[in-house]
């Protein structure tokens, strides 16, 4: 039943995207380098603003509110259990998207490009489901 929430959620936030993630989202979505990424994709009890599977990379848009109460410790907890799952998590300030879009895709691809990050624990978790493309 959480995992249904939480497919839900995803499937709500994917049609409320902030204007810095539908930026992003515009660019990721042309899969640039050949590169598949998709968009507020579940993980867990977890949904990642942008997920590259091939890779094992999260990708974050922190508006202010992350720089809020107990929202760092939370944060840094969410990427900790990630990383103990092989992924690994990139933030971007929303700011630094709409004003270096260009900088911030060169950024995520040089994270998605050969050598991939593979951990030895297996495949990319949800590698062959997800609703985007």
């Amino acid at each position: 039943m959480a995992r249904r929430r939480t497919i839900e959620q995803a499937r709500r936030l994917r049609r409320t995207m902030s204007a810095p993630e539908v930026r992003l989202w515009s660019a990721l979505r042309m899969r640039p380098q050949g590169t598949r990424f998709r968009r507020q994709h579940p993980l867990g009890p977890f949904i990642l603003d942008f997920y590259c599977a091939q890779a094992r990379l999260a990708i974050e848009i922190d508006g202010m509110a992350h720089d809020m109460g107990d929202r760092p410790e939370r944060d840094q907890v969410r990427d900790r259990r990630l990383a103990e799952q092989g992924i690994v998590t990139l933030r971007f300030p929303a700011f630094q998207v709409m004003a270096d879009l260009d900088g911030v895709v060169a950024h995520i691809l040089q994270h998605c490009a050969p050598p991939l990050h593979h951990p030895a624990d297996g495949p990319p978790p949800h590698a062959t489901h997800g609703e985007d493309g």
